[in-house]
């Protein structure tokens, strides 16, 4: 009874987190409720095991992770195409390109979107990253850069000048 009180607590303070984790891998709130629901469920049967851990938050992630990329290893060839809400808030970029930004991560290839997701919003190593999506280091390396130059050629950036320099 205390392990159910304990993950329900757990989901309770970190579920939020989990689907902004989904939403930053999967590019749509749709999904990322799935991919949390589902990495949830297995958390709770997996739960027995590692309650003595230190950060069940990290399992339900590298599920998540794992799950994203078995749903577009099926769905490779298929082209999602959505609009994101009017009222959501993210940090700003300079010069007001947010909703460019976001346009632009949603239509990087799912790959791409799982390594700049891992390596930039979990700060994992191109190592780490290489285990949690079952590729080499190198396509790790290369699926950041090719994602990087595509999202580098939809927002260009200012040159600097003397008026917006910091």
């Amino acid at each position: 009874m205390e392990a159910d009180t304990r993950f329900a607590e757990f989901v309770a303070e970190r579920g939020d987190a989990l689907l902004r984790y989904g939403y930053m891998l999967a590019g749509n709130p749709h999904d990322a409720a799935d991919l949390t629901q589902e990495a949830l469920l297995k958390l709770r049967g997996a739960w027995p095991r590692l309650r003595h851990k230190d950060s069940p938050e990290s399992y339900a992630r590298t599920t998540m992770a794992r799950l994203h990329i078995a749903t577009w290893r099926l769905r490779r060839r298929e082209l999602l195409a959505w609009e994101l809400p009017e009222l959501e808030h993210h940090d700003r970029l300079p010069g007001g390109d947010e909703r460019r930004m976001w346009q632009a991560l949603a239509g990087l290839p799912r790959k791409q979107r799982a390594v700049l997701v891992l390596r930039y919003y979990e700060q994992l190593d191109d190592a780490e990253i290489a285990a949690v999506l079952g590729i080499s280091r190198g396509t790790v390396r290369s699926q950041a850069a090719r994602a990087l130059d595509k999202l580098r050629a939809a927002i260009p950036s200012e040159p600097m000048t003397r008026g917006n320099a910091r």
